[in-house]
Protein backbone atom coordinates (compact mmCIF):
# COMPACT_ATOMS: atom_id res chain seq x y z
CA UNK A 1 0.00 0.00 0.00
CA UNK A 2 0.92 3.58 -1.19
CA UNK A 3 0.33 6.44 0.76
CA UNK A 4 -0.23 10.12 -0.79
CA UNK A 5 3.45 10.73 -0.74
CA UNK A 6 3.88 7.74 -2.89
CA UNK A 7 5.70 5.69 0.70
CA UNK A 8 5.31 2.45 0.95
CA UNK A 9 2.89 1.59 4.23
CA UNK A 10 2.83 -2.05 5.47
CA UNK A 11 -0.76 -1.93 6.54
CA UNK A 12 -1.27 -5.20 9.12
CA UNK A 13 -4.87 -5.97 11.72
CA UNK A 14 -4.46 -6.68 15.10
CA UNK A 15 -6.47 -8.09 18.02
CA UNK A 16 -6.26 -6.78 21.39
CA UNK A 17 -8.56 -8.43 23.85
CA UNK A 18 -10.18 -6.94 27.84
CA UNK A 19 -9.81 -10.55 29.09
CA UNK A 20 -11.88 -11.20 32.37
CA UNK A 21 -12.26 -14.67 34.48
CA UNK A 22 -15.25 -15.35 36.97
CA UNK A 23 -13.33 -13.65 39.44
CA UNK A 24 -14.44 -10.27 37.38
CA UNK A 25 -10.75 -8.43 37.15
CA UNK A 26 -9.17 -8.43 33.69
CA UNK A 27 -5.74 -9.61 33.06
CA UNK A 28 -3.25 -7.74 31.59
CA UNK A 29 0.31 -8.62 30.42
CA UNK A 30 3.71 -6.79 31.19
CA UNK A 31 5.89 -6.59 27.65
CA UNK A 32 9.35 -7.79 27.64
CA UNK A 33 10.81 -5.19 25.65
CA UNK A 34 9.42 -2.07 25.13
CA UNK A 35 7.60 -0.87 21.86
CA UNK A 36 9.13 1.28 19.25
CA UNK A 37 10.44 4.71 20.58
CA UNK A 38 9.75 3.99 23.90
CA UNK A 39 12.24 3.11 26.92
CA UNK A 40 10.24 1.32 29.43
CA UNK A 41 7.95 -1.63 29.61
CA UNK A 42 4.15 -1.00 29.88
CA UNK A 43 1.33 -3.23 30.73
CA UNK A 44 -1.06 -4.15 27.85
CA UNK A 45 -3.45 -6.78 26.93
CA UNK A 46 -3.54 -10.63 25.35
CA UNK A 47 -3.42 -10.49 21.31
CA UNK A 48 -1.12 -10.07 18.46
CA UNK A 49 -1.59 -9.83 14.31
CA UNK A 50 -3.94 -11.67 12.38
CA UNK A 51 -2.29 -13.73 9.46
CA UNK A 52 -3.32 -13.58 6.17
CA UNK A 53 -6.51 -15.51 5.59
CA UNK A 54 -7.39 -16.01 9.41
CA UNK A 55 -10.72 -15.58 10.91
CA UNK A 56 -10.46 -12.40 13.45
CA UNK A 57 -11.94 -14.84 16.23
CA UNK A 58 -9.94 -17.71 15.29
CA UNK A 59 -6.73 -15.08 15.72
CA UNK A 60 -7.77 -13.69 18.75
CA UNK A 61 -8.05 -17.56 20.50
CA UNK A 62 -4.94 -18.13 19.02
CA UNK A 63 -3.21 -14.98 20.34
CA UNK A 64 -4.85 -15.65 23.93
CA UNK A 65 -3.41 -19.28 23.85
CA UNK A 66 -0.02 -18.59 22.84
CA UNK A 67 0.30 -15.58 25.18
CA UNK A 68 -1.36 -17.04 28.31
CA UNK A 69 -2.07 -20.68 27.89
CA UNK A 70 -5.99 -19.71 28.48
CA UNK A 71 -8.85 -20.43 26.60
CA UNK A 72 -11.06 -18.08 25.29
CA UNK A 73 -14.45 -18.89 26.61
CA UNK A 74 -16.60 -15.79 25.20
CA UNK A 75 -16.34 -13.03 22.88
CA UNK A 76 -18.72 -10.02 24.31
CA UNK A 77 -18.77 -7.30 21.73
CA UNK A 78 -15.96 -5.01 19.99
CA UNK A 79 -14.71 -1.99 22.43
CA UNK A 80 -12.69 -0.10 19.78
CA UNK A 81 -11.03 0.21 16.53
CA UNK A 82 -7.64 2.31 16.79
CA UNK A 83 -5.14 3.33 13.79
CA UNK A 84 -1.79 2.38 15.60
CA UNK A 85 1.00 4.39 14.38
CA UNK A 86 3.93 3.54 16.34
CA UNK A 87 6.60 3.31 13.16
CA UNK A 88 6.60 5.94 10.44
CA UNK A 89 6.35 2.47 7.52
CA UNK A 90 3.37 0.97 9.43
CA UNK A 91 -0.76 1.20 10.03
CA UNK A 92 -2.05 -1.45 12.52
CA UNK A 93 -5.23 -1.58 12.45
CA UNK A 94 -6.31 -2.71 16.24
CA UNK A 95 -9.45 -4.13 17.34
CA UNK A 96 -10.33 -4.23 20.94
CA UNK A 97 -12.88 -6.78 22.05
CA UNK A 98 -14.11 -7.67 25.53
CA UNK A 99 -14.37 -11.30 26.57
CA UNK A 100 -14.28 -14.22 29.18
CA UNK A 101 -12.35 -16.92 29.61
CA UNK A 102 -12.08 -19.84 32.75
CA UNK A 103 -9.37 -19.41 34.80
CA UNK A 104 -6.37 -21.74 34.65
CA UNK A 105 -2.12 -21.83 34.98
CA UNK A 106 -0.99 -18.81 33.19
CA UNK A 107 1.88 -19.84 31.06
CA UNK A 108 3.82 -16.56 29.47
CA UNK A 109 5.76 -16.50 26.56
CA UNK A 110 8.99 -14.67 28.23
CA UNK A 111 9.69 -13.37 24.66
CA UNK A 112 6.79 -11.25 24.94
CA UNK A 113 5.88 -10.94 28.57
CA UNK A 114 7.34 -10.59 32.11
CA UNK A 115 4.58 -10.87 34.19
CA UNK A 116 0.56 -10.93 34.28
CA UNK A 117 -1.68 -9.55 36.95
CA UNK A 118 -5.32 -9.89 37.62
CA UNK A 119 -6.60 -6.41 37.92
CA UNK A 120 -9.78 -4.14 37.92
CA UNK A 121 -9.75 -0.75 35.97
CA UNK A 122 -9.27 1.25 38.99
CA UNK A 123 -6.17 -0.84 40.18
CA UNK A 124 -4.64 -0.27 36.77
CA UNK A 125 -4.26 3.02 37.66
CA UNK A 126 -0.56 2.70 39.30
CA UNK A 127 0.40 0.90 36.56
CA UNK A 128 2.00 2.35 33.09
CA UNK A 129 -0.12 0.90 30.35
CA UNK A 130 0.38 1.24 26.70
CA UNK A 131 -0.33 4.66 24.87
CA UNK A 132 -3.12 3.25 22.93
CA UNK A 133 -4.74 1.04 25.78
CA UNK A 134 -5.49 4.32 28.07
CA UNK A 135 -8.58 5.39 26.11
CA UNK A 136 -10.26 2.34 26.20
CA UNK A 137 -9.59 1.79 29.89
CA UNK A 138 -11.47 5.56 29.90
CA UNK A 139 -13.98 4.62 27.70
CA UNK A 140 -14.49 0.88 30.16
CA UNK A 141 -14.62 3.59 33.18
CA UNK A 142 -17.07 5.36 31.63
CA UNK A 143 -20.08 3.06 30.97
Amino acid sequence: MKNNDDQKILLEVGVKIFLYSELGKFLFLKRSAPYSGQKICKWDLPGGRIKPGEKTEKALKREVREETGLALEKIEKVLAVQDILRVKEKHIVRITFLGKCKLGKIKLDSREHSEYKWLNLNELKKYKVDLYLSPVIKQLLDE
